[in-house]
């Protein structure tokens, strides 16, 4: 299986997980994903977030899941517990479609380390 097939078919599996969990049955995208990813890495699972929090979150989840290419490190806990990161390299300039293909297979990644899928 090439590279493409298997990024491919995590991603696949990955939807699948987060709709089963999350969306009764509807389709959910890139944005909803880094948003559940966000919460679960904040840990605060059971409130409401305001606009502006909701952002945030997806900011958490996307330092989060490029970590482990180097772009993000993990800084501190604030007093509100939430995390930040600093900028270790900046992400490249990239094309939409190129972006949408990092996150999914850093999204994938993410989800394989945490043994959700395989």
């Amino acid at each position: 299986m090439t590279r493409d097939e298997q990024l491919k078919e995590r991603w696949v599996k990955t939807v699948a997980f987060f709709q089963s969990k999350f969306a009764d049955g509807d389709e959910m995208d890139l944005d909803a994903i880094l948003f559940i990813i966000g919460v679960q890495e904040l840990g605060q699972l059971h409130r409401k977030f305001k606009k502006d929090e909701k952002l945030q979150l997806m900011h958490i989840a996307i330092c989060r899941v490029l970590e482990p290419y180097g772009y993000y490190e993990f800084s501190h806990y604030d007093d509100d517990k939430w995390p930040h990161f600093t900028v270790k390299e900046n992400l490249p300039s990239l094309k939409a479609g190129e972006q949408s293909l990092l996150m999914k297979e850093a999204i994938v990644n993410y989800m394989v380390a945490s043994e959700v899928i395989d």
